[in-house]
């Protein structure tokens, strides 16, 4: 009968152990499912080299293996300091690929350790052992469902289950109270209603107290001490202890016992676990269940779209104070604590200080199996009054992007790498043209590739640009002279040059200067410019560049000028482009910041809109719409008007993307439809002609042509329109009624009044429920061109579809480029219209929809990096210039409180 029992015990055992493991490997496919790029993460983290823990540690890595938990081994070495281990620590905890951390007792350190720390310092959900103060607290609370089991306890619970005894109502006994087994047996067993007696070495009448349990756990540390005659008949006994006798018998002269007197117990036991072979697999098996339920839990909390946010409730007040007073009004959430609410893990954010952040690029790949959300550009009417109403590019009114000062200063700083980016390039471009000037093929290519150790050695960048060349060699002690010069020699020709230095500050008398004049320059002077730092192609490229590896080749292929004999030069080839992309590191992660009612905003790139294509970036589109999930909405903005911002947003930023928007938000006010209907001239710093503040439906209606423009735009490319009539104090109920329902006549899906710059969120709602419909709404996407058409016919159809031209004229310069670039292979390129935001035609004093013109052509110029040309419309400054008044006036920081007074 007992040898029926013993093996009855083993059956139930490995039935138990199979179970385990089958259910494990399941959830991990599920999630697999769920997810084809997520596995659930272990880390066992070993301090020294100790025998007993590898064998441990090895059985552990066994197990997940078995089940599909990708397992690491963290050691450290025995001289590992209390700082380190908990370094390493800390490390795993904010490793978000990671979601089960042990940590491997006993310590091995020849230095003293403060092992209750260093458990704690383990994130409690991350703490699969089950031993952090906060698991445990939460054990003696009863709170089971939301924390951690250490394992061998309930691996021991597992057991007994699997004996088929209900453990209500049962009387336990557990001898022994460890914080690792003792402790929370009791609690375990409490919880499952069992009346429970936790013995010790103080209990009096140890046997006694044995005798009364119907189950008994024992992990007391000493071997064989409970004996058979001490059990009651028919009783669970669970064996948790491991100790070493003598045994002349085995090779190693010992052999593994339990603390219960195994021979004697098994006549009493109706069911009792083996040692070893017992509780020791079991418990392994609940560390691995531990992980796939942190894994679980990690998954449930990330589901993207499924935020837990909290938001800030607006004090509207009336009349609307200043766009820095409701700024300030606003105690904005810490930044850390929205990345959380949006599902960014803390090792995906980096902070810049309480208010801002960078997001870190993995994110993608994490997110990357998770359907994307809705996509919604919003775009404008053309017009003066765009400015005026939004004040700072942080937005305005209570529909705005905080901390305004912080927008609209340095931010993060992105705009400065570019600057240093951009300067680096033309310092490049003279500096070489200097040198080449200067010097003979063999003494150019002697600096160019200096001696190192008694050799020359070309670097990496070096060896692209011998590819390049044709010439594959890579020692270059062998170039032949021909080759040599070839390499060494650029051969720019200065009046080809088309890079410009940069400054992110307005200065008018930079527009036009001579570079050179020192006297160690030689002579070699030549004129140049400096633009405005948003007009760099840098910036461009950082707006629609799709990963660090795709900015790398964008930087590379950047054409600065042209060699004399007509080959185009590249950043490439100057030697730079590596050094811009150490530049732009960090640049390249979006910003994150928030509105006033606390919604998340990223806020990353704006080139340029009337030279460049005037949208954000890719990067910070893709990854909200993974944040958002398949049933949130992204917009974004398209700089100025539909006709340049819309149509590029369309035509360039959404072929480098491959995303496709739901819909076109079209935003309108009365006063800009009045201005293109022919209302008068508006001044800065002066008051509104009375036009523009009194009810006028004919000259509304009059300007309400430019609206219905921009509606056909935007349906040339398939996708639904809804209009957002921005309302301001002054518009009438018919004025606002008049631009809905024309703007519905003119085939919008729909069109709404909106006044979010005086009540926020709420003064959008309507907007939202529009676009809602509108993003399921049937749509057909489309491109205006195809890239392969020549580029005068790719000019050609903007002009005449979206501006409304009769045709197009090409002057000299602008036909010798179109030459020269199919010449040079860039005619496949999209095309960026470069022209005024005023106007839909050239001449930005021509309102509502101008006809029977010809828009005039006078250059084209390439942004090969970005991916584009832009032809040159009309003239206009790349770098602004400094009024009378400037607002420098009135910008002041106050030096106790460190706040900046006068900027809006």
């Amino acid at each position: 009968m007992c040898h029926i029992k013993i093996q009855l015990g083993f059956i139930l055992l490995s039935c138990a152990l199979r179970q385990v493991r089958e259910r494990l490997k399941k959830d991990v496919e599920q999630m697999k499912l769920q997810d084809p790029n997520f596995r659930p993460g272990l880390v066992v983290l070993q301090v020294g080299d100790r025998d007993d823990s590898n064998l441990y540690i090895s059985m552990k890595l066994k197990a997940a293996a078995e089940i599909g938990i990708n397992a690491t081994h963290m050691r450290l070495p025995k001289t590992a300091t209390e700082e380190e281990i908990l370094h390493s620590i800390t490390e795993v905890n904010e490793n978000s690929s990671v979601h089960g951390l042990i940590v491997q007792l006993p310590l091995d350190s020849i230095h003293k350790i403060d092992t209750e720390k260093v458990t704690n310092a383990v994130a409690p959900e991350k703490d699969v052992d089950g031993l952090t103060s906060i698991n445990a607290g939460k054990l003696a609370r009863g709170d089971l469902g939301d924390c951690f089991l250490p394992c061998t306890p309930n691996g021991c619970m597992e057991l007994i289950r699997q004996t088929g005894v209900s453990v209500a109502g049962k009387r336990a006994v557990v001898i022994g109270r460890s914080k690792i087994v003792g402790a929370p047996m009791h609690d375990l067993l409490l919880w499952s209603h069992a009346t429970v007696t936790t013995c010790h070495s103080k209990t009096t009448d140890l046997p006694g107290e044995v005798g009364k349990a119907d189950i008994l756990v024992v992990g007391i540390g000493k071997a064989e001490m409970v004996k058979g005659e001490w059990i009651k008949k028919g009783a669970v006994v669970i064996d948790c202890g491991i100790n070493h006798v003598p045994d002349e018998t085995k090779p190693s002269g010992k052999r593994v016992v339990g603390d219960v007197h195994y021979a004697s117990a098994k006549e009493q036991a109706g069911f009792i676990t083996p040692v070893p072979g017992g509780v020791g697999p079991m418990t392994v098996a609940m560390l691995m269940a531990n992980t796939v339920l942190g894994a679980k839990r990690f998954l449930e909390s990330h589901q993207p779209g499924k935020w837990n946010i909290s938001y800030t409730k607006l004090n509207l007040q009336k009349p609307v104070p200043s766009d820095i007073v409701i700024s300030r009004s606003c105690v904005p959430k810490p930044i850390d604590r929205l990345a959380r609410e949006v599902g960014l893990l803390s090792d995906e954010v980096e902070l810049y200080g309480k208010t801002k952040a960078k997001v870190q690029l993995n994110i993608i790949k994490r997110l990357q199996a998770q359907p994307d959300g809705k996509y919604v550009v919003v775009t404008g009417i053309p017009a003066f009054f765009c400015f005026l109403s939004t004040g700072g590019a942080a937005g305005g009114g209570y529909s705005q992007v905080i901390p305004m000062e912080e927008f609209n200063l340095h931010l993060t700083g992105d705009i400065h790498a570019i600057t240093a980016a951009n300067n680096l390039v033309a310092a490049a471009i003279d500096a070489r043209m200097f040198h080449e000037s200067t010097q003979s093929d063999k003494a150019l290519y002697n600096r160019l590739v200096p001696l190192s150790g008694g050799q020359r050695k070309f670097s990496p960048i070096q060896i692209n640009r011998l590819k390049k060349l044709g010439i594959e060699k890579t020692d270059a002690s062998t170039l032949t002279e021909d080759e040599i010069t070839r390499f060494a020699r650029l051969d720019i020709d200065p009046s080809s040059v088309t890079w410009q230095r940069v400054l992110d500050t307005n200065d008018r008398f930079l527009r036009k200067i001579t570079i050179g004049q020192s006297p160690t320059e030689k002579g070699y002077t030549r004129e140049a410019q400096f633009d405005i730092t948003v007009a760099s192609e840098i910036m461009a490229v950082l707006a629609l560049t799709s990963s660090m590896e795709d900015m790398r080749q964008r930087l590379a292929k950047m054409v600065v000028a042209t060699s004399r004999s007509g080959q185009p030069i590249t950043t490439e080839d100057l030697g730079v482009s590596g050094a811009l992309t150490v530049l732009m590191k960090d640049a390249i992660k979006p910003n994150l910041m928030q509105t006033l009612e606390g919604n998340p905003v990223f806020v990353h790139a704006g080139p340029f809109a009337n030279i460049a294509h005037g949208n954000s970036s890719i990067l910070a589109d893709k990854i909200a719409l993974k944040l958002v999930g398949p049933e949130g909405f992204v917009v974004t903005e398209a700089g100025f008007g539909a006709d340049i911002g819309m149509e590029k947003f369309f035509n360039i930023k959404c072929r480098y993307s491959g995303l496709r928007p739901h819909v076109v938000v079209l935003v309108a006010t009365v006063r800009a439809l009045k201005m293109h209907g022919g209302g008068p001239i508006v001044t800065a710093g002066m008051p509104l002609p009375k036009e523009y503040i009194e009810e006028n439906l004919e000259l509304l209606e009059n300007g309400c042509s430019n609206m219905k423009k921009q509606i056909e735009n935007a349906q040339h490319f398939g996708v639904p329109v809804v209009v957002a009539v921005n309302a301001f104090k002054t518009d009438t109920e018919a004025e606002l009624d008049l631009i809905c329902s024309i703007a519905k006549a003119a085939g919008a899906f729909d069109a709404v009044r909106c006044s979010h710059w005086a009540e926020g969120g709420a003064g959008a709602v309507a907007l939202g429920q529009a676009v809602q419909r509108a993003s399921e709404a049937p749509s057909n996407f489309k491109f205006l061109y195809d890239l392969e058409l020549p580029i005068t016919d790719k000019i050609r159809i903007i002009a005449q579809k979206i501006y409304g031209a009769d045709d197009i004229e090409l002057l000299p310069e602008a036909q010798h480029k179109v030459e020269l670039y199919t010449k040079q292979g860039f005619n496949n390129l999209p095309i960026c219209m470069a022209k005024t935001h005023l106007s839909l035609s050239h001449e930005a004093d021509k309102k509502g929809v101008p006809t029977g013109y010809v828009l005039p052509i006078r250059d084209i110029r390439a942004s090969v990096g970005s991916g584009f040309l832009f032809p040159l419309v009309g003239t206009m400054p790349t770098i602004p210039g400094l009024p009378t008044r400037p607002c420098f006036y009135d910008i002041d920081l106050d030096p106790e409180t460190e706040q900046v007074n006068g900027l809006f």
